[in-house]
């Protein structure tokens, strides 16, 4: 597959793990533009997560569900800052782990574990799911949390399971300083400088649209997205576009809901026209 997209713009929204992405694409030979979507911090305050963690160690939990790898690794910042990294692996390890997507299951093997339960669906009606197939009634289940999400009704489907849940929310998203990328890449889409836009996940189009519409440049980011090729990796962002009124041209083949795979289906679809900006 070596060259495929040699000269191809391909437009990527930066979030966590999007450096892998853009180094694949770049080995086909494409021009990735990097749009960061936002800005990671830390939890403006530490306590809560301080005090979560040493609950964990002190009394380990039954059960951890991993939202993010991001989360996991926020968490073991703060446990290795107060100095019970250790311990707090060990607690971990008593756990039984549970993965929404591949993911946490990286973040996992960086200290040495793996998940137990992987969900099929990475979303949180997926975990939902995925919980509902357990026995947790009488458990006490950490759940770390992700930004810009309500997780009431997977609080509450934990709960109706006879569980204790115990949340934890370890960092947060600063979009702002990210708006002034996303509008570009919008007028470069809407100018016609850019060959396909790849989505990996359902924020990224969430993202998009509130931005525009914040900016004021709906119509305009929707006209660019309708002469530009979109690429979705699966189902869920695919689901996603469609709910905004927007369209899917470039999709997995064999129902392979992984980069490699969407890129591969962007080399076919790519292929067919020459470079936009071909000279």
């Amino acid at each position: 597959m070596a060259g495929r997209l040699e000269g191809y713009r391909i437009l990527i929204l930066e979030t966590r793990e999007e450096a892998q992405f853009s180094r694949l694409l770049q080995e086909q030979g494409a021009h990735v533009l990097q749009c960061p979507m936002f800005t990671i911090h830390d939890a403006p305050d530490p306590a809560p997560i301080e005090a979560w963690i040493r609950l964990f160690i002190d009394k380990p939990f039954d059960d951890l569900v991993l939202m993010t790898g991001e989360g996991l690794r926020r968490m073991m910042k703060v446990a290795r800052r107060i100095g019970v990294d250790q311990d707090f692996v060990a607690a971990i390890a008593k756990a039984k782990r549970y993965a929404r997507g591949p993911k946490p299951v990286r973040a996992l093997r960086e200290i040495g574990l793996e998940a137990d339960v992987q969900t099929e669906t990475p979303t949180s009606e997926g975990v939902a799911t995925m919980l509902a197939q357990e026995n947790l009634k009488g458990h006490r289940v950490g759940l770390q949390l992700y930004p810009d999400k309500d997780h009431g009704k997977l609080i509450a489907a934990i709960t109706s399971l006879g569980a204790t849940v115990e949340p934890v929310l370890p960092y947060i998203y600063d979009g702002q300083a990210a708006d002034t990328n996303i509008v570009a890449a919008i007028d470069e889409m809407a100018q016609r400088r850019v060959d396909a836009i790849a989505l990996t996940s359902s924020g990224q189009v969430r993202r998009l649209v509130d931005v525009a519409r914040a900016h004021n440049c709906e119509d305009q980011l929707r006209a660019g997205l309708k002469q530009t090729p979109v690429a979705s990796v699966g189902p869920v962002v695919s689901d996603e576009l469609k709910a905004n009124g927007l369209h899917t041209d470039i999709y997995p083949a064999n129902d392979s809901f992984f980069m490699k795979p969407l890129i591969s289906a962007m080399a076919v679809a790519l292929n067919r026209t020459p470079p936009r900006m071909a000279s």
